[in-house]
Order: structure tokens, then C-alpha cells, then sequence
């Protein structure tokens, strides 16, 4: 499947099964309207910045927006070939994300990730309605990390964890293309911790 084509079945799904009209999601997430009337009709290729926007205001991770959940009729497959695991490129820096895991209900996503040299991308947002954990695995090259006020330069082998409730920017300093795999869990907010 196209990955735009994916992405706007499930930015449209997640925004209907939250009964959110596109002008809710315009306000809650700071994307315009036509923005994202855009990308839920496979018009556009969203960046990271603003998928993330979309991924905080619907109260999901990142990787929930890659979810191929298939027909409804469909039992899930516990298997994810890989020819049929979606593939991203972010058309601001380059990066490039596969999802890694099964359409299977699971609290843990795989995401293998290539970033290229010299590039940068920021997250912003955070989730309104959700924990997520993250850990960072280095498979080659070097990544520097920030989350909130705290930075870590990662090598092969580091492996760094994270809780997805701050700013975090993903840098790669070096001429070197960069490979990381992410895990991540994610689990609903108690309604007491929820943001407005």
C-alpha cells in the first residue's frame, strides 16, 4: 500500500473514532484544516514536525499514524513480512522509518530507522492522552539526543530510554548515515493526568 494512502486512512480513523471534526483537529493539533484534509486524502506528504502534531493531538505515538490494520474482517497477522512492512520518508530531512511490527494488538511497536548525515528533526509535541516509553537502540553510526534539557551522544551499541512527554530533537552530527532501531509502549493516560 502507498505509505500517504495508509497514513490518511489512519489519521482519518483515529480523528473519526474520536468524533473530532477536522476543525477540532485543526485547534487541538495546530495543523491547519486544509492541511489535513489534504493528508487524509493521500493529497500530501506530511513532514515529522507536523505527523507528530497530528500523532499528540489524537493522543497516539508516531508509529500508530504507520499502522496497517487491514480490513476489519481481517484476522491480523502475528507475522510482518518484509515486503509488506510500510516505509516513510520524511520529505524535510530524509529520514527514513519502517514498521517493523505486526498488525497484531500489542503495547510494543518496533521501528527501524536510517538517518541521514548532517540532518535534524524535532518533536515538539507531546501526547495528550497517552504514556509512551521509547528506547533507543544504536545499530551504526551516531545519534545526538536531546529530551528536554538532558543530551546524550549515542555510538553503536548505546541504547538510551526515554518517556515521550517532552521536547526531543534527533541530530546527526557526523558525514555517516545513522541506523537505529526504537521500541516503544504505549499506554492510556489516567484521566486525572490527561492535558486539557
Amino acid at each position: 500500500m502507498d505509505i500517504n494512502l495508509l497514513i490518511a486512512r489512519r489519521v482519518r480513523e483515529l480523528r473519526d473514532n474520536q468524533g473530532l471534526s477536522l476543525d477540532a483537529l485543526a485547534t487541538r493539533s495546530g495543523v491547519s484544516r486544509s492541511n489535513i484534509s489534504l493528508i487524509e486524502r493521500g493529497e500530501s506528504s506530511p513532514t515529522a514536525a507536523v505527523l507528530d502534531k497530528l500523532a499528540s493531538a489524537l493522543g497516539v505515538a508516531l508509529a500508530a499514524l504507520f499502522e496497517d490494520k487491514g480490513a476489519p474482517q481481517d484476522a491480523p497477522s502475528p507475522l510482518a513480512r518484509v515486503a509488506e512492512q510500510p516505509v516513510w520518508t520524511d520529505p524535510a530531512s530524509g529520514y527514513m522509518r519502517r514498521s517493523l511490527s505486526p498488525a497484531v494488538p500489542s503495547p510494543l511497536q518496533l521501528v527501524d530507522v536510517v538517518f541521514p548525515a548532517g540532518q535534524r528533526v524535532a518533536y515538539d509535541s507531546v501526547p495528550h492522552n497517552a504514556d509512551i516509553h521509547q528506547q533507543v537502540w544504536m545499530i551504526e553510526g551516531t545519534m545526538d539526543i536531546s529530551v528536554g534539557e538532558q543530551h546524550w551522544r549515542l555510538e553503536a551499541g548505546d541504547t538510551l530510554a526515554m518517556r515521550l512527554d517532552r521536547h526531543i530533537v534527533y541530530r546527526n552530527p557526523t558525514g555517516r548515515q545513522a541506523r537505529y532501531l526504537v521500541a516503544l509502549t504505549t499506554q492510556a493516560m489516567p484521566a486525572n493526568r490527561r492535558n486539557p
